[in-house]
């Protein structure tokens, strides 16, 4: 049985692992869903105060949805929209970037034809679209300087 964690809508992460969805994981399966290591999540605890797994006996972490939902975010954000720890954190800090949103630092006119490119194809379209305008943006700004 695969049940699916959707944490507000922004999990997309499939687990085959029998339990129901919103159940809680530990450290191992959550990296092992999204192919992460383990010191990346631990490491990530410490420079996310929002990411706060919750810890029994001996200090074994279990990951709730919204925990998961957030790693994946992360995850996102940091390898591939290519934010620094510290972007990422003040993005999800300041609450800009939901799940699947343009990335920051585009003019008005793009985020308007990446939202009209959005309304009409799949997630994971809209996610290559976004990067694909930041790279551009960002060539141009380094060409001009």
């Amino acid at each position: 049985m695969t049940d699916g964690v959707e944490a507000a809508g922004e999990s997309r992460l499939r687990f085959n692992d029998g339990k129901a969805g919103d159940a809680m994981r530990t450290i191992g399966e959550v990296a092992q869903a999204l192919d992460i290591k383990q010191h990346v999540l631990r490491y990530w605890e410490q420079q996310f105060p929002m990411l706060r797994p919750l810890k029994r006996s001996g200090g074994r972490r279990y990951y709730r949805s919204e925990d998961v939902a957030l790693v994946e975010r992360i995850d996102r954000l940091i390898n591939r929209e290519g934010y620094t720890l510290k972007g990422a954190r003040q993005l999800i800090e300041k609450g800009e970037a939901p799940a699947g949103a343009p990335s920051a630092g585009l003019t008005a006119s793009t985020t308007t034809s990446t939202a009209a490119v959005s309304q009409a194809d799949s997630p994971s379209q809209q996610d290559i679209v976004a990067m694909l305008r930041t790279i551009r943006a960002k060539l141009a700004s380094a060409l001009e300087a």
